[in-house]
């Protein structure tokens, strides 16, 4: 759709907005109706000679960080410019909008905050939350990622500086799939931070405050979340990078409320479910006869062994039979029944004393990961600790010694919280091993080639599920459309057609892939009964319907 776009600014107004801004693409004819002459240089561009111009000049910078501030600044000026040079770069780009460098665009957020966007909803303004959601701007908004910013990535409390979190994920769905920037709106709900590195910075640019916690924190989001629900009834709301002991518990107090989900809970899970689905076409080890163990047991961990326990019970295997196959390792060890502090959630994975009776253990009061590797020799070994280092030689030998292909998900971020890196696990596994990280990491020489790491990053699921739910109209989340994505996910993995194939689809291909997630979400959608019923081909003219294409259209004067 290329038709003329009627607004009302001009001028400086015009230039000043992100998402209608052109720069000196703008016509002969623009320029005279808007009042454009003389404030800008008399060249008139296209968007491919000015995407390549930004794209040469992000290349020059030194470090990563300059080139996360430089994107920034360019989304923050013209947003289909921005779009444009993401969108067909994914691959090189991927890495500068989200993870790694976001980690540190959010610890250093305040030296690089130059215009507003998105919401900062500070606990001092808790009585004005709706009418700061009320205004104009934001009346076609369809999807809200939020967070409080206590637990970025694996760097912990970072205060209003997660604000970078939330614009790096709608950033994706944008650059993925499609979902366009105005129906996007990041909120930062700045509730006062416990880093004291923070509040001793003189340029933090949020609340100066310890954090807000409790009910009077249970109370602030209660009232942002009622504000969202009257303003905008069939939003698609993320939570993303809250802490685990309030990440769980929002997901459940709000899911049957709005249309809502966690990414690190429910995307990581289904994420990681579909990739390891694709491993077994790699490594011939049926679902059924999979022994996992999984090194983290917080909520992302929780939720992976959950997925993975529902796609074994639809496999047709006996509940029971089922949670025997996942071995949760936590900071205390493996979890047994009989340990303290353990929440709800955890409970379904405790492994009962009697199935460890016997074991050799290197400390009788403690089973840590080497105990169980050697005692379970597992199939497949997932990572979301936060611990640089968790997989180490002799845990990874140990495991390479008894299974053939033994596979290892690396999948903490940013890089430095990585539980081992590509490198060391081909090393150890004498090249068996079938590995996947959380983050990018270039390829591993290896008896005279190179060999891919896969990145197995939410960016293959959170798109194509906001896209599918939008198209569907689906008014709930289930853990069905999770499912779905993962199956969709593995389905088109390359390894399906080739031994030697990768895992995962390659980056620069995120649209298509996020077109597949997304019919398959909406069609569970209508299946779980949250979204009207449709054809296979309406739902396809649906799911392009709400794909955004970053392309210059044309400006006409809106009559008065």
């Amino acid at each position: 759709m290329n038709d003329p776009l009627e607004i009302t600014v001009s001028g400086l107004d015009l230039l000043n907005d992100p998402m209608l801004n052109k720069g000196t693409a703008f016509t002969e004819t623009e320029r005279t109706e808007f009042a454009l002459h003389g404030l800008l240089p008399p060249h008139i561009g296209r968007l491919e000679d000015q995407a390549s111009r930004r794209l040469n000049a992000l290349r020059g910078f030194e470090t990563d960080f300059q080139r996360y501030a430089y994107l920034r600044d360019l989304q923050d000026t013209n947003e289909t410019l921005f779009y444009a040079v993401l969108s067909r770069n994914l691959e090189e780009l991927l890495p500068l909008v989200y993870t790694p460098v976001v980690g540190e665009g959010c610890q250093r957020f305040s030296e690089i905050w130059r215009k507003p966007r998105g919401l900062f909803l500070s606990y001092p303004n808790r009585r004005r939350i709706a009418s700061i959601l009320s205004h104009p701007r934001y009346d076609r908004v369809r999807v809200i990622v939020v967070s409080d910013g206590e637990r970025i990535l694996g760097l912990g409390d970072q205060g209003a500086g997660g604000m970078g979190i939330p614009i790096g994920k709608l950033a994706l769905y944008t650059a993925c799939a499609g979902i366009h920037p105005r129906e996007t709106l990041p909120v930062l709900l700045d509730v006062g931070t416990d880093n004291a590195e923070r509040l001793d910075d003189p340029m933090y640019v949020g609340w100066r405050h310890e954090r807000v916690r409790g009910a009077e924190y249970d109370e602030f989001v209660e009232n942002f979340v009622s504000a969202v629900i009257e303003r905008w009834p069939h939003v698609l709301l993320q939570w993303e990078d809250f802490a685990g002991v309030n990440a769980g518990a929002l997901l459940e107090r709000y899911r049957n409320r709005l249309c809502t989900f966690n990414d690190d809970i429910q995307g990581t899970a289904s994420v990681a479910a579909g990739t390891l689905l694709a491993a077994i076409n790699l490594t011939g080890v049926p679902l059924g006869e999979q022994r996992i163990v999984l090194v983290g047991a917080g909520a992302a961990g929780i939720g992976i062994a959950s997925l993975m326990l529902r796609s074994m019970i639809d496999s047709n295997i006996p509940e029971a039979v089922a949670r025997e196959q996942f071995w949760a390792v936590d900071r205390e060890g493996l979890l047994v029944e009989g340990m303290t502090g353990l929440r709800p959630t955890q409970e379904r994975f405790v492994r009962s004393r009697a199935s460890v009776e016997g074991w050799q253990l290197m400390n009788p009061d403690r089973i840590g990961l080497l105990d169980v590797v050697r005692n379970v020799r597992p199939t497949a070994m997932i990572g979301v600790s936060g611990q640089q280092g968790a997989f180490t030689e002799e845990v990874v030998r140990a495991m390479a010694t008894s299974t053939q292909r033994p596979v290892i998900f690396p999948l903490s971020n940013p890089t430095s919280r990585s539980e081992a890196s590509p490198e060391d696990l081909i090393a150890w596994s004498e090249g068996r091993a079938v590995i996947g990280a959380g983050s990018p990491f270039p390829p591993v020489y290896r008896n005279g080639k190179w060999v891919p790491v896969d990145q197995i990053n939410n960016s293959y699921i959170f798109p194509g599920l906001g896209l599918g739910i939008l198209a569907s109209s689906a008014r709930r989340v289930t853990n069905g459309m999770f499912m779905a994505a993962a199956k969709a996910l593995a389905g088109i993995s390359p390894a399906r057609s080739s031994k030697g194939g990768r895992l995962l689809p390659a980056v620069h291909d995120l649209r298509s892939v996020s077109a597949a997630v997304a019919l398959a979400v909406a069609r569970r959608a209508q299946a779980d009964g949250v979204a009207d019923a449709c054809d296979g081909e309406t739902m396809s003219e649906r799911i392009q319907a709400n794909v955004w294409d970053p392309i210059y259209r044309p400006y006409r004067l809106k009559a008065t």
